[in-house]
This record gives C-alpha cells, sequence and structure tokens, in this order.
C-alpha cells in the first residue's frame, strides 16, 4: 500500500527523505498567489493585523534544508524536554521576556520569532515550561522587548481575561497572579490580535499544574507541537510568517518543542522498566495532535488534562488544538521508540522523536 511505503520508514531514513519532498512540493507550489493583498509577513500595522505582500507566492518549502542539515540537526543543542522542578512554598514567581530574533526551527532553517525566555538571550521560539504545583499562586510578569504589543494567556487561570491577559505596549511590563487550582498540563500563549499570527510566530509554551496525589514516574518529559508557516525557506535569509498558509492550515513544517526532528538525533532517554510520563501540550495553532508512542501503549492517559480519571491501556489519544494530556509508558525492552503524532503528514514534517529505552541494538523503524 502506497501509505505502508510512505510510513515504514527508518528513522534516519525518515529525515532524509524529508529534506527531498519533491512531488509535495511540486503539488504544493499549484498554490500559487493567493488573493492580493494576503498577509504573508508579520510587519506590525496600526491596526493590528499582519503584515501585507501582496501577490506573495504558497509553495511548500516542507523538507528543503541546509546542505550540510543532518551535521547541524547532530550538532545542536536540543530544547531541554526535561520536566524542571516546581519552586517550593506557597508561591511560584514566573518572569518572562519578550524579543523579537530569528531561531532554527530545522536544520539550516532560520524564522523570524516573537520569542519569550526567562531572559533575552535565552528566549525561543517555545517558551520554557513552567512547573507548579496544584494550589500554589502564580505571581506572573510579563516584560515586552519586542517591537509591538504582546500579551500572555495562562489556559491554567481562572481570571477575567480582559483585565489579566490585555495588550502590554513595547517598553512595558505587567503583572497579574492567580491560583493554579486545576490539575493538568495547559498551554499558555500570546493573544494579541490577530492570535493567529502571534501563535505561529512562537508565543507558547506549557505550563504543568501537578496534582499532589499523582503516581510517580522515573523520567518526565515535556512536549509541545506546533506549526510552521513559511514565506520563503529560510536557508539564505530567515523567513516570515505566510498568513496564507496559516489560514489554510498547510504548514511546512510541524515540531516537538520548536525544532523538526530534534529528538531523533538526540533522543529522549529511559532505563528499562522505568514510567516514563509526557506532559503534551498542542499548540497548534491550528492542528491536533494524535499523540502515539510506537511500540507500546499508554499504561494510563490523562485526557485533555482530566487528572482525576485516566484512561487505562489506551493506544492513540488525540490532544486538541489549545489542549493537553498526561500520558504514561512502561517499557520493559531495550530499545528505540519513536514518538509521533499518528497524523504521518505531520512526521513527514518534522514531528517525530525518539524515547531509547537502555542501550538498544539495531535500527529503528518509521
Amino acid at each position: 500500500m502506497k501509505y505502508v511505503a510512505t510510513v515504514l520508514l527508518g528513522v534516519a531514513a525518515l529525515f532524509t527523505t524529508t529534506m527531498a519532498l519533491g512531488a509535495a512540493d511540486e503539488a504544493n507550489k499549484a498554490r500559487v498567489a493567493a488573493e492580493e493583498g494576503a498577509a504573508t509577513h508579520t510587519d506590525h500595522v496600526e491596526d493590528g493585523t499582519a503584515g501585507t505582500a501582496a501577490g506573495a507566492a504558497t509553495q511548500s518549502f516542507a523538507g528543503q534544508t541546509a546542505e550540510n542539515g543532518e551535521e547541524l540537526a547532530a550538532a545542536r543543542e536540543p530544547f531541554p524536554a526535561a520536566l524542571p522542578e516546581a519552586p517550593e512554598g506557597d508561591v511560584a514567581e514566573v518572569n518572562l521576556v519578550v524579543v523579537d530574533k530569528a531561531v532554527e526551527i530545522a536544520p539550516g532553517v532560520s524564522y523570524n520569532v516573537w520569542a519569550w525566555g526567562y531572559d533575552k538571550e535565552s528566549a525561543t521560539a517555545l517558551g520554557p515550561a513552567i512547573h507548579v504545583r496544584e494550589g500554589q499562586l502564580v505571581k506572573f510578569t510579563i516584560t515586552n522587548e519586542g517591537s509591538i504589543p504582546h500579551s500572555m494567556d495562562f489556559h491554567a487561570a481562572r481570571i477575567a481575561p480582559n483585565e489579566a491577559f490585555k495588550d502590554v505596549m513595547p517598553g512595558e511590563s505587567f503583572s497579574f497572579e492567580f491560583v493554579a487550582g486545576d490539575p493538568g498540563v495547559y498551554m499558555y500563549h500570546c493573544g494579541t490580535k490577530p492570535v493567529l499570527a502571534h501563535i505561529a510566530n512562537g508565543m507558547y509554551g506549557a505550563i504543568v499544574v501537578e496534582p499532589a496525589d499523582l503516581p510517580p514516574a522515573d523520567e518526565e518529559y515535556v512536549l509541545v507541537s506546533s506549526e510552521w508557516y513559511l514565506d520563503s525557506p529560510g536557508i539564505d535569509e530567515p523567513a516570515n510568517l505566510s498568513m496564507d498558509k496559516a489560514r489554510a492550515m498547510t504548514p511546512d513544517w510541524v515540531t516537538w518543542n520548536g525544532y523538526a526532528g530534534q529528538y531523533v538525533h538526540h533522543p529522549l532517554t529511559a532505563d528499562p522498566g522505568d514510567t516514563v510520563r509526557f506532559w503534551v501540550v498542542a499548540a497548534g495553532p491550528s492542528l491536533d495532535t494524535d499523540f502515539h508512542v510506537v511500540g507500546t501503549v499508554f499504561e494510563r492517559a490523562w485526557v485533555n488534562a482530566a487528572m482525576h480519571d485516566p484512561q487505562i491501556g489506551p493506544q492513540t489519544v488525540e490532544v486538541p488544538a489549545g489542549g493537553g494530556g498526561v500520558f504514561d509508558v512502561k517499557i520493559d525492552d531495550p530499545g528505540t521508540y519513536p514518538i509521533v503524532s499518528h497524523s504521518f503528514a505531520s512526521v513527514e514534517l518534522g514531528q517525530v522523536g525518539i524515547l531509547k529505552v537502555g542501550e538498544p541494538k539495531g535500527g529503528g523503524s518509521h
């Protein structure tokens, strides 16, 4: 079957294949030059919408990387996936800085993002994973050192959006606080209009609200899925957002934690018999994630942050755009276990990683 021939690839061969998606490129090149005035980059204008590049092409740049892409991917430091420690005490202080910068989202592919981090130097596409405990008071401050207004929307917060999630002007800071009373894993993101552009430009992350009675795990990882919509290949100079593609939901890249295939070259690890917990958020801005670990089933799955009622033994679980889920696996046999969305178009576009259990022998799959 054509489907089987497409998806049953060796892990190493998979990324090589995605770099040469000639057929997909040709098919997508037919979608050229959407209506005049369509937004294809993100220059800010007075009404708060994305800027316009009239008649810009919407061809696909999927799989196009630098010639030395494999070398670049192997040398790159991966985004830290391990769940960080939660602060002690009753209060969790979180301070994020927003900056404009270019970052790499695939091997040799640069993109101009609206980035945030704990400081300007560490800010990147995808904000840092935030870990708090159920019942803690979260005191949050956003400092905008970018060129346009931004804001913060915590899905974990029960708070009036018109008061807390308001726009912060360049050069200004704003603070609000909320009690993390709902356990689970939640998306956070910029809520400034147009929200599609702000999320597509990297303004999202995950906040874990850990309940006190959760079963223990040996390893815990945070994975955030997202799409990237490029107006150019991003190889000779940084790409910007194609709003045409974003509205049509035709991404060039789909990633775990902001970079295509990074956990293939730098696998997540566990020992045989470990319970491995994945805190998963689908940041979108538009696509769901069908979370699946090849070669096993989930011991438990807390679907869409419903932490009081786990499913036992599911194989694949949908994480909706803007939603989250928590997944436990326990693997006894050494091996390389692909971590994917079971929408294999997303796998072809870079949403694949590896959980390396023990010291496996032989090649991989998928």
